[in-house]
């Protein structure tokens, strides 16, 4: 009996208790504040004319539930108020005809279906439809007006204060969804990480053999499946840290560096690109090949070798609008990573998104090296040899 009763518990939660009280203490000032700016807003003294219950219920997906698709904006308004909306409609067409507990399973199952038809599933918009039959004389009376004026004032106030909070807090919300998995080089082939393994329609095939609607999205499911892939690999063949494979003597540039001795460094060493520091060794760019073509307007490759010489010529004077030193050019906040990153993490950057070099920072963000494409190839290369060998 015991073990029965176990089977009926979820599994548990996989968040850590700081998430846990970041996702409470958001409720509470959401709630509050939503309250009290809607009682302000619509110049009542009673609770049940400003605050509807069901907001408690988006609270909770709101800020404990920021990415799932049932708490996105258009969700929480679109459910809400649509459902309030159907539910009046109910009482005011059907409530002289129905039972009231007909009555409640009609404006319920209207709201879901609504939800479902336009994309906005919402489960607190349930609980606003049955509030419209059961809510009492006065909200009844109040018909359309009660939706319009209050369950959307609540509701278009907590999804501010959501927004504010949890980006705020460190979650992005409304949740972007991830563009699709597009060639940086512009072809039609399939990116790297995907010509292998499970693909994007493997998944929306299985999603749709499994017909459920789940509370997380299509590409955060994909994306976590690829995290797991990564750790699968990493438990079998070992986790590779790019402070193992990077290369340590860089050569670098300054934000100030000009451009003709920043080229000259690239063609002399045979790099492709330069991490750009500051005094304290900090990365805060990276010029490479492709930022001096694109700056050099260097289109007409039949006269390529003169405007590349005029573009890395000083003007000679102090004003001018001409690049002249790295800084100008380079592209500022690049991707880096930290020398203890497993080096698995950095293949659906360099497979997939077309970075090149990643540089490697250490605990304090300093410069420490830098990985290319190659040293990533020989690095995977040398495991899987290495397990083979075993």
């Amino acid at each position: 009996m015991r073990a029965f009763f176990a089977s009926w518990l979820p599994s548990p939660a996989t968040a850590n208790r700081r998430e846990q009280l970041r996702a409470a203490a958001g409720a509470l000032l959401g709630i509050v504040l939503t309250a009290l700016l809607s009682q302000a807003l619509l110049k009542s003294t009673h609770a049940a004319a400003f605050l509807v219950a069901p907001i408690g219920a988006s609270s909770v997906l709101l800020f404990a539930l920021p990415s799932s698709p049932l708490a996105q904006p258009w969700s929480a308004i679109g459910g809400n108020v649509i459902s309030g909306l159907l539910g009046v409609a109910c009482v005011r067409w059907l409530g002289h005809s129905l039972p009231l507990p007909l009555l409640a399973g009609v404006a319920c199952g209207a709201a879901i279906a609504a939800m479902f038809a336009l994309r906005c599933l919402h489960p607190p918009g349930g609980a606003v439809a049955l509030t419209t039959v059961i809510g009492g004389a006065a909200v009844q009376a109040a018909g359309f007006e009660f939706v319009l004026m209050t369950v959307l004032a609540d509701t278009v106030l907590l999804v501010l204060m959501a927004i504010t909070y949890n980006n705020l807090t460190g979650r992005s919300y409304p949740h972007v969804q991830q563009a699709a998995h597009i060639n940086p080089h512009a072809t039609k082939d399939a990116v790297p990480t995907v010509r292998l393994g499970f693909k994007p329609e493997d998944l929306d095939a299985v999603l749709q053999q499994h017909n459920q609607v789940l509370d997380i999205s299509r590409d955060d499911l994909e994306s976590l499946f690829m995290q797991t892939e990564q750790r699968a690999y990493n438990r079998r063949f070992g986790i590779i840290h790019c402070a193992d494979i990077m290369s340590r003597d860089v050569i670098s540039a300054e934000f100030g560096t000009g451009l003709a001795e920043a080229w000259s460094q690239m063609r002399t060493h045979r790099v492709a690109a330069l991490p750009v520091l500051n005094r304290a060794r900090r990365v805060i760019g990276i010029v490479t090949q492709s930022d001096f073509l694109e700056h050099g307007g260097l289109d007409d490759y039949g006269s390529i070798r003169q405007q590349l010489q005029r573009f890395l010529r000083k003007s000679g004077v102090t004003h001018t609008e001409k690049a002249e030193v790295v800084g100008q050019i380079m592209s500022a906040h690049p991707t880096t990573a930290r020398i203890d990153t497993p080096i698995v993490d950095l293949v659906p950057l360099m497979a997939d998104s077309g970075f090149h070099h990643i540089p490697i920072v250490d605990q304090e963000q300093r410069f420490v090296g830098i990985v290319t494409q190659s040293d990533l190839l020989a690095a995977l290369y040398e495991s899987r040899f290495a397990e083979a060998a075993a």
